[in-house]
């Protein structure tokens, strides 16, 4: 049996696209409009081709320092939360002008913890998630950041896209980073780091190569994607990490290229 990645992504019809701020930011920390315009575009290929595509959108707070730049160096948590109020709106507006361009229309669903800790609202979540990419209709997730606290927080949309890869039973589940994927050594520090193209098992060794937060757009690091890793995989869903800073790239899935970490499910 061919369990290549190009099988793999040609067999897969339940597909979760994270996108971390980091990709969705362009350097000067505002909204990346040309990145946007053509993830949607090879989005409704894929579609096209038959997949089911759900996406999970960072960048809330990025879209809302772009909107009301006189915010962007607040720290206060109720300054945050307002920022998140009003870049959310922003995103989601952005990302219905570019799936429209297509002849796609979108759906939002903001979630926290507790959506997946009650088994009403999860059945409800999963019959929603059903119903929108059944009819052809892009999802877009993201955690409810207007609201949640310590207490509600799922914390980084690594873990929250793995949450929903697991409810919706997806095939694969691809996290877009700043980072080509996995590598042997932290490749900010050291050039000899090698990256790893697939993981078969989460070993101790392979969690123990997680270093620490990304960048200060984001909240997750590799530890958080090694994280959403062992849960997917251990519910029988492949992940992949890969640069969502370069063209092509889901296009180069399709074509079985190594791109990024892959990590195999059990």
């Amino acid at each position: 049996m061919d369990n290549s990645i190009k099988q793999v992504f040609e067999n897969a019809r339940k597909i979760v696209i994270k996108i971390g701020s980091n990709t969705l930011a362009n350097q000067d920390g505002k909204i990346n409009l040309d990145f946007m315009n053509e993830l949607a575009s090879q989005c409704a290929e894929l579609i096209k081709a038959g997949k089911q595509i759900v996406l999970v959108s960072s960048g809330a707070q990025v879209a809302g320092v772009s909107t009301l730049d006189r915010w962007a160096r607040k720290k206060d948590i109720h300054y945050r939360q307002a920022l998140c109020a009003i870049g959310q709106v922003e995103l989601m507006d952005h990302w219905r002008k570019a799936f429209s361009q297509y002849g796609y229309h979108i759906g939002q669903l903001l979630l926290t913890k507790e959506d997946f800790l009650d088994p009403h609202r999860t059945l409800n979540m999963r019959n929603t998630l059903f119903t929108l990419v059944d009819e052809g209709v892009v999802p877009i997730i993201n955690e409810n950041d207007t609201i949640a606290t310590e207490e509600i927080k799922v914390g980084d949309n690594d873990t929250l896209s793995a949450m929903v890869s697991v409810n919706i039973e997806a095939d694969l589940l691809i996290l877009m980073s700043d980072i080509d994927g996995l590598y042997t050594k932290d490749p900010h520090k050291c050039p000899d780091a090698e990256l790893i193209h697939t993981v078969p098992k989460l070993t101790p060794e392979i969690m123990a190569l997680a270093g620490d937060k990304g960048s200060s757009l984001g909240t997750g690091g590799m530890k958080t994607k090694l994280s959403a890793a062992e849960i997917c995989t251990e519910a029988g869903c492949e992940m992949i990490i890969m640069n969502g800073e370069k063209p092509d790239l889901l296009y180069e899935l399709f074509d079985g290229n190594e791109v990024g970490t892959r990590f195999l499910a059990r």
